[in-house]
């Protein structure tokens, strides 16, 4: 057969279709159809599972994850990639061309985003979570946004290198000629087949708590699912679960759980009660503070088994009893604040003189913390109101009981309001984390700025001013309850203290008070603005009480809301020892820190008190519903809680975001699976395991019990409709 040149005006003889044609020296050549060139261009199948591997390795080792599960997230990127490169072989070549380009900014963007919000707002952003994203005020973060980038341009050049390489010389190296249609087809086989070896990985015997095949099967846990499956998973898992409601594997065996909690933490010292532990001070109740609720008959006929088992789980908790501050503050009005960004080592007796009587003249709590969970400020409200740990994943736990109009039957504001109390709610900000829904479903007359609550704003009097201050908030709102003819139960969640720390609107009153500090002027800004301007608040607050003469008959609360996570260092000067990185706490990596960060301070105080009560019991945010409804004399049920009455003999705990916890008795940590008894505290080895096998069963319990109590409206199904 004789093939002619095409300036004979003759057509080149054919081949029999789909076989390349090769030169003499063995090089393809594209075959030549009606529709243009075909090739297998290995470039192109290959950019898309490096490009997703190369971005997983640079987050990772950047955020300083392990990387011991690079061969998860590899396997995952190369069945990822191989779907990418599918879709740039078989079009045009400008059409493939401009496809690689833009999936590559794409993809690029993504991890850029993710790293960034990991960086500023402490948490990855799935796309279930992207609505509250937007909805949320972030110019309010615009200089520390430009700060956290300015110092994250290393990494962000690295992650955009591959995108820009691929601008320069991705034309040379990739030929974007099209490709039959059927080489698509086999890579998009061989993402499948990767996917599949995936999931091998995956369920391999890794060691640990968490492991990547336990992750694979939750919707929480972000961190964690980030730093073993990668990020591109944690996404799609995510977007899985958005279409797919996640089914609960639910373990139902309590038996671990029989006596946990239960009477053997040292009991609270100081007065016996509110007026002074007479003599003939009568019996004291201690009976159980359950209600007359049966937990079987729930179970037995139960709508679907979320419900079953929880009700089969608070049957096995053991409840807290009744004791002698039973009714301590009965009838009395109730002031709560979760204070921004607040810890408790800014009070000072000379520059704070009213947190400082308030912290050390009522209930004194030595082992207080305010652990960080998902969605910081979002879910230290929900320990604080609900009493429960948030769920550490999307939905947004208390976003979600707004969204939803959970029965939350046991928070203070419906308890309250069942009483007849007036019930109203404050916050400086705008509607952030969907609190106007869920604040005024939790039965608060919630206000907030733009609904009723007056906020300083700028000249044109178009937008309030940043941050606001708390002494004016509590100024322009105290007399829409002072003088009501019931109760009242009021709760202030603030702003002052929200970071960045610097010379602000708010700390620039106090400055002068401060420049004295030996410490920073970053740590003078913040002992201004997140402490001495609550001081003055309550100070305000106090005095108004008093002239009204419902000081003595007043209880307040306050915690933070968490601590200034990103301003580690500020923290080191006030407690002058050192807990680790401020890094590290962005990303809520709890590997490597001291967990002392967390230490707070609560008050509990009322004015009526003769003498402080000391409580030395471990104890968090959730512990404050139970404290407190147990000194209001409410009926409530302690075991439908996941903290508990700091007053009872109950054993104290607090657990944090990584699974690691603390009770009276040691301290256990997730990562090296250790643990490590407190001061006093002798057991055997095999009372050590026991211990500590039944611990991480009822950790689990009550971190994972939330969604289901808020997604099957539990205490509904219990108590009926109830909300004021």
């Amino acid at each position: 057969m004789i093939l002619h040149s095409e300036t004979d005006g003759l057509q080149p003889a054919r081949r029999p279709s789909g076989f390349p044609i090769r030169t003499g020296g063995g090089k393809r050549l594209s075959r030549q159809t009606g529709r243009g060139p075909h090739v297998l261009p290995a470039g192109r199948l290959l950019l898309f599972p490096l490009l997703l591997f190369y971005l997983e390795l640079v987050l990772h080792i950047h955020s300083g994850m392990a990387l011991r599960y690079a061969p998860v997230y590899l396997v995952f990127s190369l069945a990822a990639g191989c779907v990418c490169s599918a879709l740039i072989l078989p079009f045009r070549p400008r059409v493939n061309r401009v496809l690689a380009k833009v999936l590559a900014l794409l993809l690029t963007l993504l991890y850029v985003v993710e790293l960034m919000a990991k960086q500023i707002l402490q948490t990855y952003y799935p796309l279930s979570i992207l609505e509250t994203a937007a909805g949320n005020r972030l110019t309010d973060y615009a200089p520390l946004i430009a700060e956290q980038t300015v110092a994250c341009l290393p990494v962000l050049a690295a992650l955009f290198l591959p995108f820009l390489l691929l601008l320069i010389f991705g034309g040379r190296v990739l030929e974007y000629e099209r490709a039959d249609i059927r080489v698509a087809g086999l890579a998009l086989a061989l993402a499948f087949l990767l996917h599949l070896l995936g999931l091998g990985v995956v369920h391999l015997p890794w060691k640990g708590d968490l492991t990547p095949a336990q992750l694979y099967k939750t919707d929480t846990n972000i961190d964690d699912q980030v730093e073993q499956l990668g990020l591109w998973t944690m996404l799609r898992l995510d977007v899985k679960h958005m279409l797919i409601p996640l089914e609960h594997d639910l373990d139902n065996d309590f038996s671990d759980l029989s006596g946990l909690g239960g009477g053997e933490s040292p009991a609270p010292t100081g007065d016996e009660g509110e007026g002074g532990g007479e003599e003939t001070a009568p019996p004291v109740d201690t009976s159980p503070n359950v209600m007359d609720v049966d937990l079987a008959a729930v179970a037995e006929n139960a709508p679907n088994d979320s419900v079953a088992w929880l009700a089969n789980y608070f049957s096995s908790v053991t409840p807290t009893n009744k004791n002698e501050y039973t009714g301590m503050f009965e009838g009395y009005n109730v002031i709560q604040f979760v204070l921004e960004g607040f810890s408790g080592y800014a009070i000072d007796p000379v520059l704070t003189p009213t947190l400082y009587r308030m912290a050390n003249e009522g209930f004194v709590f030595s082992n207080y913390y305010t652990a960080l969970h998902f969605t910081s400020t979002s879910n230290g409200e929900c320990q604080t109101l609900l009493g429960l740990y948030p769920k550490n994943g999307t939905p947004i736990t208390m976003k979600r009981t707004g969204e939803l109009g959970t029965n939350c039957y046991f928070s203070l504001a419906q308890q309250l309001g069942r009483a007849g109390y007036q019930v109203v709610g404050y916050h400086d900000n705008q509607d952030m984390y969907g609190r106007n829904a869920s604040h005024s479903n939790l039965g608060y007359d919630w206000k907030y700025y733009t609904n009723g609550l007056q906020c300083e704003e700028n000249a044109a009097g178009t937008d309030r001013l940043w941050p606001q201050r708390d002494k004016y908030m509590v100024e322009v709102s105290i007399d829409d309850y002072l003088y009501s003819d019931v109760p009242f139960h009021v709760y202030y969640l603030t702003v002052s203290g929200h970071t960045n720390y610097g010379w602000n609107r708010v700390a620039s009153q106090y400055k002068d008070l401060v420049s004295d500090l030996p410490v920073s002027e970053k740590t003078q800004a913040y002992v201004a603005a997140a402490a001495i301007e609550v001081d003055r608040a309550m100070e305000y607050l106090l005095q108004r009480l008093e002239e009204a003469g419902k000081l003595d008959n007043t209880l307040i609360i306050a915690t933070g809301d968490h601590i200034p996570y990103a301003d580690v260092d500020v923290l080191e000067e006030l407690a002058g020892k050192s807990f680790g990185s401020s890094e590290a706490l962005e990303k809520i990596d709890e590997s490597n820190i001291d967990f002392d960060v967390y230490k707070n301070t609560l008050i509990l105080w009322s004015a009526s008190m003769e003498q402080p009560v000391q409580v030395d019991k471990v104890c968090c945010q959730v512990d404050i519903l139970p404290t407190v409804s147990n000194l209001l004399g409410l009926e409530y049920d302690s075991r439908m809680l996941s903290g508990t009455d700091l007053l009872s003999d109950s054993e104290g705990l607090v657990v944090f975001s990584s699974r690691c916890w603390k009770s009276d008795k040691g301290f256990y940590n997730r990562f090296t699976q250790t643990f490590t008894p407190a001061p006093g505290v002798t057991m055997t080895a095999e009372e050590q395991d026991s211990y500590v096998t039944a611990m991480k069963k009822l950790v689990g319990y009550k971190l994972d019990c939330t969604d289901l109590i808020v997604e099957n409206d539990f205490y509904d199904l219990l108590f009926g409709t109830a909300a004021p």
